[in-house]
């Protein structure tokens, strides 16, 4: 089993895939949204990235998911140990949610901000709630405190959720289509709010 890869991203699908080139060997990996852009701010080396992966065997195939942190790695495999929550949907919590973020929400009973994650329906939320308060709490560094207030921002809104989606491993190009298609709610919505729904835009 893979566990762990260092490389270049020489591909990044439109599908949540990445190749990863690991001394000439490319692998294609399924990784949440944001991941490659925390892997970049944590890698010692600007020219390559590590994730932590989970390998995943069915019978007609077998499917690597990375991760930025061994946190979400595990958050990941609590989530598909769930029934009937597979890899896509834990794949799309992740994307919303990092480990510590979404033990904090499930700890909060905060099914709100679950069901505001593309795939994630009312029942979902609370069977998500139900099952995980006793297990995500465990997970190294998972934060079950609120997370500090973000700094007070400046700059235009439709710059600050650009620049938001960006450091998130989005292309400017991606970024810039979410900002169009939230129109005039970029002036007038909450920053938190605008960023969820361009996650839930660019995830379709």
């Amino acid at each position: 089993m893979i566990g762990r890869l260092t490389g270049r991203v020489v591909e990044e699908g439109d599908e949540g895939t990445v190749v990863l080139d690991v001394v000439g060997v490319g692998y294609e990996v399924t990784v949440p949204l944001g991941t490659l852009g925390r892997a970049r701010g944590i890698a010692a080396d600007a020219e390559g990235i590590t994730l932590f992966v989970h390998t995943h065997v069915r019978e007609d195939a077998l499917l690597l998911y990375g991760f930025a942190t061994r946190e979400d790695r595990a958050a990941f495999r609590v989530l598909i140990g769930i029934s009937n929550i597979g890899p896509k949907i834990a794949v799309a919590i992740l994307s919303a949610l990092a480990a510590g973020e979404l033990a904090a929400v499930i700890a909060r009973r905060e099914t709100t901000r679950l069901t505001a994650i593309p795939g994630v329906g009312k029942k979902t939320a609370e069977r998500l709630v139900l099952e995980l308060k006793d297990k995500l709490v465990a997970l190294p560094s998972a934060p079950l405190s609120p997370a500090a207030p973000p700094p007070a921002p400046t700059g235009s809104k439709q710059d600050l959720l650009h620049s938001a989606l960006t450091r998130m491993g989005y292309r400017p190009a991606e970024a810039e289509r979410a900002v169009a298609a939230l129109g005039a709610r970029v002036e007038t919505a909450p920053l938190g709010e605008l960023v969820r729904d361009a996650l839930a835009l660019l995830s379709r």
